[in-house]
């Protein structure tokens, strides 16, 4: 047979496997979603707002960045692979020239971004293709736009190019901030971006009385909103939490969730609050993902008396501090009020931890169902709040929600450094009552440490610091190494060796002396003991001989159940104590 005869039915039969897998490559596109349609350059111009040619001569291209067509977009997959039985002759002619060694002329093509469109040569880039050719020759035009663009972009990707185009083209802020990247992954969210430029153009021509420009007003956007939501962002490393998105993407949801928090849960949340919480409760890493279903199935199966609770030194980890620092520990107080006379020591309590700290008050107030939110009790506990924090001079505002008073309080707790409450019904001696401890629950599951005020306010000059150098005992040593420097709080220091707690490290009180000493703790006003006996009835006799006006311990170290069962020494210290208890995480 003739050799070209036979170079052209070799050619045909490619033809027709290559018409298959383009069948097949549509229906997996249909399966997952992925762009199978090759990108139509006229279209793609227009979205992208992109003008002007600038020819680049002949280069080697890589085949796999050629994604689009001029005018053939329709009668290739976005692989190239043939979608017509029509195209059979042309194609097999193209394909038996190649076997024939014959070779072909450089391909034409458009390039915007980092696509390139075929002007003249699809027939040829469908070969080169299925050949498995890495690259080839063209005369390439450069046509500009200011939008990046990539092969693999998809329908919906596309039209967020094109609103970026044309946002970009409108605010001018790629030419005002090169080094900025304004990127995002889902349509209409640019529309957002410019409300709030415009949103600032209007507060300013309001404040300053004049006509202000739109680059002006881009400028102060820049400066006054994205900019210091943007450091957060890095600050934090917030995208890692979000692989996929970008931090255009991230300042948007982040005043989206600013402001229902605020919706929900009626206190002005700080902006570095909401990060937190935006990425621990939306946040896509495995690590998030595991956490949240983990806790979601807790929550369903075990009773809110014996769940687990935040890991010790959870609430430290999310805000950083340490006690040598210049940021307070407790800036946000939660005030959870029932109305009852002797609720109101612990407002007393927080507006003097407040008014040391230059701190602010979010108070609480649980009523049972929604309709007594505005109900005469709730205007009265309104009123006498609002109040008592104007003449302590100390920023507060109170919350009225409807629901379980633990779980309210363990919910407002995500958005304080401490809750101070008062101590009305400590946790009873028998297990049964035990188990059903409304205060128990709260101290085991509030994610922040909780100061339980049984009767008169303190004033931290004197505290006894129970340790056993456990986890939630060393946050137990890191709060009262703070009072002690930054409040000047004399303290003592106690290790008891209980039959109960021998495997606890016998070097206890050293490790304690060593932190204490590192963060500048004056030793003049320290001392340390160690005592054998029953660990709640040592630190009570201890405080009664030293008259502390506070206690400071760990908070439940045993599993749930077997302190039911068992009792703890948490709840004899809170049952019999008459000074603040402070108890960690």
């Amino acid at each position: 047979m003739d050799p070209k005869r036979l170079g052209y039915q070799l050619a045909v039969r490619d033809f027709r496997r290559a018409r298959r897998s383009a069948d097949l490559e549509r229906l997996i596109a249909k399966l997952t979603g992925r762009p199978a349609d090759l990108l139509s350059y006229e279209d793609v111009r227009t979205r992208l707002k992109a003008g002007g040619g600038t020819a680049r001569g002949l280069q080697e291209i890589p085949l796999d960045a050629i994604a689009g067509s001029v005018g053939r977009y329709a009668e290739f997959s976005r692989s190239f692979l043939p979608r017509r039985d029509s195209a059979e002759d042309r194609w097999a002619r193209v394909k038996a020239r190649v076997t024939d060694m014959k070779g072909w002329p450089p391909i034409e093509v458009y390039m915007i971004g980092g696509v390139y469109f075929v002007l003249d040569g699809n027939h040829r880039v469908s070969v080169a293709r299925q050949l498995g050719v890495p690259t080839i020759r063209a005369n390439v035009t450069e046509v500009h736009t200011r939008v990046p663009l990539s092969p693999d972009v998809g329908p919906d990707e596309l039209i967020v190019k094109a609103e970026y185009a044309g946002f970009l083209e409108r605010t001018r802020l790629d030419e005002l901030y090169p080094d900025e990247d304004w990127t995002v992954t889902a349509p209409g969210r640019y529309g957002l971006l410019e409300a709030s430029i415009e949103a600032h153009r209007r507060f300013l021509e309001s404040g300053e009385r004049r006509t202000v420009s739109s680059k002006e007003a881009a400028t102060h956007w820049y400066d006054m909103a994205y900019r210091p939501v943007a450091e957060i962002i890095r600050r934090r490393g917030v995208l890692r939490d979000f692989p996929g998105r970008t931090e255009t993407d991230l300042y948007l949801w982040l005043g989206q969730h600013q402001a229902e928090l605020e919706a929900s849960l009626d206190w002005k949340i700080d902006l570095a609050e909401a990060v937190v919480d935006l990425a621990s409760e939306y946040g896509d890493r495995p690590g998030r993902r595991v956490a949240r279903a983990g806790k979601r199935l807790l929550d369903a199966v075990i009773p809110a008396g014996l769940g687990p609770g935040p890991p010790p030194g959870h609430w430290r980890e999310t805000w950083a501090l340490e006690p040598d620092g210049d940021q307070v520990l407790f800036q946000d107080l939660l005030v959870p009020l029932s109305g009852d006379r002797d609720s109101w020591r612990a407002l007393e309590q927080a507006l003097e931890i407040a008014g040391r700290e230059g701190g602010q008050l979010r108070g609480l107030y649980v009523v049972a169902n929604e309709s007594k939110v505005n109900g005469e009790s709730a205007l009265k506990v309104q009123a006498r709040f609002d109040r008592r924090c104007k003449r302590a001079g100390v920023p507060g505002h109170l919350a009225i929600r409807a629901g379980k008073v633990a779980h309210q309080v363990c919910r407002g707790a995500r958005w304080a450094d401490l809750v101070v409450l008062r101590l009305a019904h400590p946790p009873a001696p028998h297990p049964i009552a035990r188990l059903g401890s409304g205060f128990r629950t709260l101290v085991r599951r509030c994610p922040r440490p909780v100061l339980a005020v049984p009767g008169e306010v303190s004033r931290f000059e004197r505290a006894l610091l129970a340790y056993d150098g456990s986890p939630k005992g060393n946050e137990a040593l890191f709060i009262a190494s703070y009072l002690a420097g930054r409040w000047n709080t004399a303290l003592t220091v106690v290790t008891v060796v209980d039959e109960r707690a021998a495997s606890m490290h016998r070097d206890a009180l050293a490790r304690a002396r060593q932190y204490l000493e590192v963060h500048g703790a004056d030793s003049g006003r320290i001392r340390f003991v160690k005592e054998r006996g029953r660990v709640a009835d040592v630190i009570l006799n201890l405080a009664r001989e030293h008259a502390v006006d506070l206690l400071v311990m760990g908070g439940y170290g045993f599993s749930p159940l077997v302190e039911v069962v068992l009792g703890s020494a948490v709840d004899q210290v809170l049952r019999e104590s008459n000074r603040p208890v402070l108890v960690c995480r």
